[in-house]
């Protein structure tokens, strides 16, 4: 009888089956959101003095980082980073360490974000690689195109609070104009489906 069943199991991969269910299939359910790199000269408010750390390995240091438009620091503050014109690098920010200038977008590991490739996930393990498998309702279909291309790798984490469960955030680079959260692309999927590869 172990024979048969050997032989079933046999058949059935090589027909493409599989014996045991797929525990890494699609799954309904996620909500999915995008972030960005900010860009200081797309923002025009009050300039504001920021403080904090001239290098990555800093916490909530008391440095003058210079002064930028507030609505700049509020989007660096959101996202978690932004492109500086004024001056050559990156204003970062996470919640554990405050601002600080860098010469790349960071991740809460330390590594450079790469748009179209880093992602966020509460519960996923870093290094996990995942691919958006169907859109749900909220993204035009350009725009679903786009976020469900590439497969994503989880590199970077929420601020604490707001991720949870079935919550994905993929990071697309840098805003491309004033009115950038107005942009398509600046979407919320609801009901995604993913799959962890």
């Amino acid at each position: 009888m172990r024979r048969v069943w050997l032989l079933v199991a046999a058949l059935l991969v090589a027909a493409g089956c599989s014996a045991v269910p797929d525990d890494r299939a699609p799954e309904g359910g996620w909500l999915v959101t995008v972030y960005y790199t900010a860009v200081e000269n797309v923002h025009h408010g009050a300039r504001t003095r920021v403080t904090g750390c001239r290098v990555i390995d800093c916490e909530h240091g008391d440095s003058d980082l210079g002064r930028y438009p507030a609505d700049f620091v509020d989007a660096v503050r959101t996202e978690g980073t932004g492109r500086l014109t004024s001056r050559r690098g990156y204003l970062n920010w996470s919640h554990d360490k405050g601002f600080w200038l860098d010469s790349a977008p960071r991740g809460a590991d330390g590594g450079a974000l790469v748009p179209f490739r880093t992602a966020a996930g509460d519960g996923l393990a870093r290094g996990t690689s995942v691919r958006v498998a169907g859109c749900g309702r909220g993204a035009e279909s350009a725009v679903c195109a786009r976020l469900s291309g590439p497969t994503w790798v989880i590199a970077d984490e929420f601020t604490p609070g707001l991720g949870g469960a079935r919550h994905l955030d993929l990071y697309i680079g840098e805003e491309t104009g004033p009115d950038f959260t107005e942009d398509p692309l600046y979407t919320t999927l609801h009901d995604a489906v993913v799959r962890v590869l």
